[in-house]
């Protein structure tokens, strides 16, 4: 083993967690990409599923329909429930909450779609129930056009978003990082979708913010990868070196600061959940959270199991990488070059060849610390 080799290995924690937060890791996450492929490959299937067999829970927002706004000093949400029971309306989609505001607390009832006649009556047995004049009721009747527009508009940004993105990856890296990381938000995208579809969530237009928000995440964190594998080509410009090191090198170096960012992100939106949500009773932020907590745990694993390996794929495939692509170090060679030392061309050609069960040769274990090619001897003067 080298000086430079011995040394690094020698410094290196003991612990796990010790090797995560000092950047020493050395994980394989090229050689495991076929795993990332599967599980996303599976998500997919079953959200996608989902969308064409159930459909979304779309709220009046989207459906139309009419919602009143009861004073809940004596009021409650069963005895909401048991208005729209005796009314004899389909509860189908209906949604009964108890919010708070600056004026009080209030009973907010929606259904959807229901005649005129319908609603008088509604009102009517509603201020019965709460003890208050039919006047004391705010009453909203919401259109299907107006959540069609939302829609519409939310579509349109986001084809404008995905144009602009490719644009500026490609300029700034290039085209083959623009389209894995434009195949990563579409994944993050669908299957956030799909899981709402899954478990029944309600789609309002807070959710469909929360969605185009999630963009800006999942891009940001592929773009924290994209960059530094840039930075480890031109670092490996002139050694060859196959580009799975390339993207584990990069991947090793950046999970700290990927963790670091992915935690520091989702326990504000845990606390929406939680406290605004649950405590506080803030349900209109519940519907901004979930989208929001899904897709940044979709953004997070997206860029690590979906965006780097496309990649990896299409850099494999170009004639520069082409011939080296698929050759790969683990272990202590691995983290040597996380670590910013270098091994050699036959340090891969034997690793290799134990990953293919076959043997380098009797010196292959020798030559295997060499950082540089064997000079050969200076003949003697006679």
């Amino acid at each position: 083993m080298s000086d430079e080799k011995r040394t690094m290995v020698a410094d290196v924690a003991s612990t796990g967690r010790g090797r995560l937060f000092l950047g020493q890791t050395a994980v394989d996450f090229f050689g495991r990409r076929l795993v990332g492929v599967v599980v996303s490959s599976l998500l997919f299937l079953i959200t996608v599923i989902s969308l064409f067999a159930q459909g979304l829970n779309l709220g009046i927002d989207f459906e139309g329909g009419t919602s009143w706004d009861v004073p809940a000093t004596t009021f409650t949400v069963d005895d909401a429930d048991d208005v729209l029971t005796a009314s004899g309306v389909d509860t189908e989609g209906s949604r009964i909450q108890l919010r708070d505001s600056d004026s009080g607390s209030f009973v907010k009832v929606q259904v959807r779609s229901i005649t005129d006649v319908q609603a008088r009556e509604i009102s009517a047995l509603l201020a019965e129930a709460a003890a208050v004049d039919v006047d004391d009721i705010n009453v909203n009747v919401v259109s299907a056009s107006w959540g069609s527009d939302i829609t519409n508009k939310a579509v349109r940004a986001l084809v404008i978003f995905l144009i602009v993105v490719a644009i500026f990856i490609s300029l700034r890296f290039e085209w083959r990082m623009a389209v894995a990381a434009i195949l990563a938000m579409l994944h993050d995208v669908v299957i956030s979708v799909g899981l709402y579809s899954l478990f029944g969530f309600v789609v309002t237009p807070a959710t469909v913010i929360a969605f185009l928000t999630i963009l800006g995440y999942s891009l940001y964190d592929t773009i924290v990868v994209f960059d530094r594998v840039k930075e480890n080509e031109t670092r490996f410009a002139g050694v060859r070196i196959g580009y799975g090191d390339v993207i584990n090198v990069s991947m090793n170096q950046v999970m700290m600061r990927s963790a670091n960012t992915s935690i520091s992100s989702v326990l504000p939106v845990i606390s929406l959940l939680v406290i605004g949500a649950g405590v506080l009773g803030a349900s209109t932020l519940s519907e901004f959270a979930i989208a929001l907590l899904i897709g940044m745990l979709m953004g997070t694993y997206s860029s690590v199991f979906v965006a780097a390996p496309t990649l990896a794929t299409l850099k494999i495939s170009s004639e520069s990488w082409r011939k080296d692509g698929t050759t790969h170090v683990t272990g202590e060679d691995l983290r040597t070059l996380v670590l910013g030392g270098s091994v050699s061309r036959r340090s891969r050609s034997a690793d290799s060849s134990e990953n293919t069960g076959e043997r380098s040769g009797p010196s292959s274990d020798a030559a295997s610390v060499l950082q540089h090619e064997p000079r050969p001897r200076k003949k003697r003067r006679r």
